[in-house]
């Protein structure tokens, strides 16, 4: 057992608290994924105890930077920013250097509250606002947001801006450092696939990587994408940062673990 945490090669490994040893309190997933070594990811700050976190000795990687609001239009855009100040405290408390944005807030069944047809020109130029004014409270509070991609096909259908060219798009065109990708290779893979080509366009810009198999959303190893092969090619670019697996174990949780630490070991 180690309690250091993980490294392969270069990179830094996170695992979602959410999505593991789901039999278990938060509290105490967060101490397995610790004893095991890695960082640890959280999603909805406001259903969790934080004192408590905080005191569980774990290294917190990212947390969902939001409550509520939307990238592209007025009210939203002011909601986001008004429950994005209240994430910062939190995001301090627990040491967390990241806080990931969507281009408009999820349901519990992961639903855009805010449903797209189309993205129109005006939208976008909201987005762009909004992202520069979130840029500012980063810098002004010392914390780093970063723009999540999502797949609209399987699991977040019309939700506005989601696939990675948007947000590579979005997050380049404000091209300032407290503004980041999230770059999820899941969803980039449902969306787009390409993704070591997707990984070099997208490298300038990235605050984190997450990952996860397709199809299914399981560890690595278990479906169609070649993550040691990204592994060695985000190696050979350069990157030196986040890993994180937002993935269902497709059995046991610590083989699943072991998995993905395998799959970055390069």
């Amino acid at each position: 057992m180690t309690t250091a945490l993980e490294t392969a090669g270069p990179f830094t490994l996170a695992v979602c608290a959410e999505m593991v040893f789901r039999s278990l309190p938060v509290f105490d997933r967060l101490a397995r994924i610790t004893e095991l070594g890695f960082a640890a990811e959280i999603w909805d700050w406001t259903k969790h105890d934080i004192a408590a976190l905080a005191r569980s000795g774990a290294s917190f990687s990212s947390m969902t930077g939001y409550v509520t609001g939307t990238l592209a239009d007025d009210a939203g855009a002011d909601e986001l920013i008004r429950t994005a100040k209240l994430s910062i405290p939190v995001a301090k408390e627990l040491n967390c250097p990241r806080l990931n944005l969507h281009g408009t807030g999820l349901d519990g069944q992961g639903l855009p509250v805010v449903k797209s047809e189309d993205v129109t020109g005006q939208m976008w130029l909201k987005a762009r606002d909004t992202l520069n004014r979130i840029a500012d409270l980063g810098e002004q509070e010392g914390v780093t947001f970063v723009l999540e991609n999502l797949n609209e096909a399987v699991d977040h259908p019309k939700t506005p801006f989601a696939k990675a060219a948007d947000t590579i798009a979005l997050v380049a065109s404000v091209n300032r450092p407290s503004l980041k990708l999230n770059l999820d290779l899941y969803h980039a893979q449902i969306g787009e696939g390409n993704l070591i080509e997707l990984c070099r366009l997208a490298l300038p810009h990235i605050g984190e990587i997450q990952v996860a198999d397709v199809p299914g959303r399981n560890e690595p190893g278990t479906g169609e994408i070649n993550y040691p092969a990204i592994a060695r090619a985000l190696y050979q670019m350069g990157y030196r940062g986040v890993i994180g697996m937002e993935a269902w174990p497709s059995g046991d949780d610590e083989l699943a673990l072991s998995r993905f630490r395998q799959a970055f070991t390069c």
